[in-house]
């Protein structure tokens, strides 16, 4: 096959660089964007937003909504968006073919970009002045721009975009008849795109491959290759790619005398080209299949010729006729705007001169002001050496309410422990004086009633295993409370460790004092399962809203009871609850509920209603850290209102109709 037959597809195909199709809802998507935003900057984005969309859609409304938003920001002196619509300006005139004012427009954004150090700009601009010199036939120019473009991008560790031009260059060499070098960077761009899983860059980089392997005569492996670009561009809905990829397929196949595997590609190039309503697209197959039937059928031939010029005019109408159309406009509005800038410029000069006039004021009021700011360093010296104390001071408080924390299950641990410790000695005396009655049945020959007694052993060990692990759990669960921790989720049974720390707290206040008592309900989702998290900081937040429960609970409301005769019974309730991909946890007591003057101060750092010595006011507070750095909220509600531990938090809970308080925390289901 000639080399040019492939130079004219590959040209083709990277006329766009790697801009990916939009369907049009995306465009109605952000249409309505643009129609809701109010704020000038942002509609100018928004604009240029759709600029993009209608890159690989539209050129005539990609042009036109560059160009409004580049008279919006410059009108609002807003580099950025001038930058974009310059850029996406300089795309569209780079794909209608007008590459000397592509040029000058590009070279206008790339100074914006140097001005105001947009370093993700210059390397787009470096990518389009590639692209304009590669289109226009001077390879070694493309070169060098792709090649700086792709050094910024590593340089900026964007790597989607550094392996896109990996595989920009790759194409470029291909175009010089430089194969080696193509293959390299084809199959550097190939790694890359693999590394980084840059699912949209597997579409251009199969379809360079098998272009590469076609200029090498390599048909099989050209096929194989230009089969995979269009499998992943009809799973992206991307047709702007898929029409190139199906035509050279055909145009191999006509190489290799396969004239029906020929038409049959040429018309699923068609077919997608008409799809993406990409005109030049649908011009080649057609010229390519009125080819093909020349010689047998002259009537479809004729046919396929008359689609291919539609198309050919439908390019011309809205591209090249509108975009040259848009550029008179576009003239009169570049020269008032030098007009502007000139005349700027003189203002600024006169302004500097008065500037300079003053100057010698300035210097005197320096002078002085130096002299202040010595002093106001030396005082900075001294806050700066305080907020370092204070740091320290905070960080000793923390570790101070995480032993706080521990001291208060160190009892309740070892009243825990006692019970199976107990059993484990009870059932080892039975089992000793059971061995001996064996041994005496066995003695008088009665083998019926020794193993009857050997079973009674077997029991009571099961026993003794089962409560010396319960023992080993108890002991577990202290330590992984007590250690820091290692910041890495693991599967938790929740429901298990919430009821672990209510035993726990539960008995931890008994043994500071025996006449405490409180009832204990508990409703837990079985469904639930275990879920991934970090259980010694989730187990820290339980432990934490259970004992503040157990706290609350017994304390009467403001002015006490009003009927005389009611008997108060402290209760707290645990549950937990799966609802959708979220799982609820719920402490809920029967105290007097939390005032509505405190109630948003309850999160923050050292706020506490406790007697002073009793608290560190840091328990809520690092409660809402943890829950938030595993991607959950806590609310909270009471007899009195409802407040949000996290800001815009939906409201999952009914409002209480007693008196209490109720803590709600909601945990995403992590994979």
């Amino acid at each position: 096959m000639k080399k040019t037959v492939f130079t004219f597809l590959l040209s083709l195909a990277w006329s766009l660089g790697f801009s990916q199709y939009l369907v049009p809802t995306k465009i109605d998507s952000l249409k309505h964007e643009l129609f809701k935003v109010t704020e000038d900057t942002s509609r100018v984005l928004a604009m240029t937003n759709l600029a993009n969309a209608y890159q690989s859609y539209r050129l005539d409304s990609c042009f036109y909504y560059a160009q409004q938003a580049l008279m919006l920001a410059r009108k609002i002196k807003f580099p950025k968006g001038e930058f974009e619509a310059l850029f996406w300006m300089g795309n569209t005139l780079t794909m209608v073919g007008n590459y000397p004012r592509a040029l000058v427009i590009q070279l206008k954004a790339l100074r914006i970009a140097e001005k105001n150090n947009f370093l993700n700009g210059k390397a787009d601009i470096y990518k389009g002045l590639g692209t304009i010199y590669r289109d226009a036939g001077d390879y070694s120019k493309a070169v060098d721009f792709h090649q700086l473009s792709r050094l910024l991008n590593d340089s900026l560790q964007n790597q989607e975009q550094s392996a896109g031009m990996r595989n920009m260059l790759a194409r470029d060499y291909l175009l010089m008849n430089k194969t080696d070098s193509s293959q390299y960077y084809a199959q550097l761009a190939y790694e890359a795109t693999n590394l980084w899983k840059v699912e949209w860059l597997r579409i251009g980089n199969f379809f360079v491959m098998g272009s590469l392997q076609a200029e090498l005569g390599n048909f099989p492996l050209a096929l194989d290759y230009l089969h995979k670009s269009v499998q992943y561009g009809h799973v992206r809905q991307q047709y702007f790619d898929t029409p190139k990829a199906y035509l050279l397929i055909a145009k191999i196949y006509q190489q290799t005398n396969q004239p029906d595997s020929a038409f049959f590609y040429a018309q699923k190039a068609l077919h997608d080209a008409q799809k993406g309503s990409i005109y030049i697209e649908i011009r080649e197959a057609s010229l390519f299949l009125s080819s093909l039937y020349t010689q047998k059928n002259a009537l479809l031939a004729l046919q396929y010729q008359q689609t291919a010029l539609a198309a050919n005019d439908s390019l011309y109408n809205f591209g090249n006729l509108t975009a040259i159309q848009n550029q008179i406009t576009f003239d009169e509005e570049e020269r008032q705007f030098e007009i502007e800038t000139a005349q700027t410029a003189w203002r600024n000069q006169v302004w500097r001169y008065a500037l300079l006039a003053g100057l010698g004021v300035v210097l005197l009021v320096s002078f002085i002001l130096l002299r202040n700011n010595r002093q106001k360093q030396k005082a900075n010296g001294v806050l700066e050496k305080t907020l370092s104390n204070l740091k320290s001071t905070q960080a000793q408080l923390i570790q101070s309410e995480k032993m706080a924390s521990l001291g208060e299950l160190t009892a309740g641990i070892a009243h825990e422990i006692q019970n199976p410790l107990n059993f484990v000695n009870n059932f080892s005396e039975v089992s000793n004086d059971l061995i001996d009655e064996m041994k005496t049945e066995f003695k008088k020959g009665d083998t019926e009633e020794g193993f009857a007694i050997a079973d009674d052993i077997k029991q009571n060990l099961e026993k003794i295993l089962h409560h010396g692990k319960r023992a080993d759990a108890i002991v577990k669960g202290m330590l992984q409370h007590s250690s820091s921790s290692s910041g890495k989720k693991e599967p938790t049974d929740i429901n298990k460790l919430a009821d672990e720390y209510l035993r726990l707290a539960f008995h931890g206040l008994r043994a500071k004092d025996k006449s405490f008592n409180a009832t204990m309900k508990t409703d837990f989702d079985e469904s639930i399962g275990s879920i991934n998290i970090i259980p010694q900081d989730i187990g820290r937040v339980i432990l934490n809203l259970i004992t503040n429960a157990f706290y609350a609970a017994p304390l009467p409301p403001e002015g006490g009871f009003k009927d005389p005769n009611y008997k108060h019974e402290p209760t707290i309730w645990v549950s937990t609850k799966k609802v959708g991909d979220k799982i609820f946890i719920s402490v809920k007591d029967n105290g007097p509920g939390i005032p509505q003057k405190i109630l948003d101060k309850i999160f923050q750092p050292f706020f506490t209603t406790k007697p002073t010595g009793q608290g560190t006011g840091l328990g809520l507070s690092l409660s809402y850290d943890i829950v938030k750095a595993h991607g959950g909220t806590i609310e909270v509600k009471t007899n009195y209102s409802s407040q949000s531990g996290s800001p815009g938090g939906e409201q999952m809970v009914e409002s209480l109709t007693e008196k209490g308080s109720e803590f709600l925390i909601k945990l995403p289901i992590s994979p």
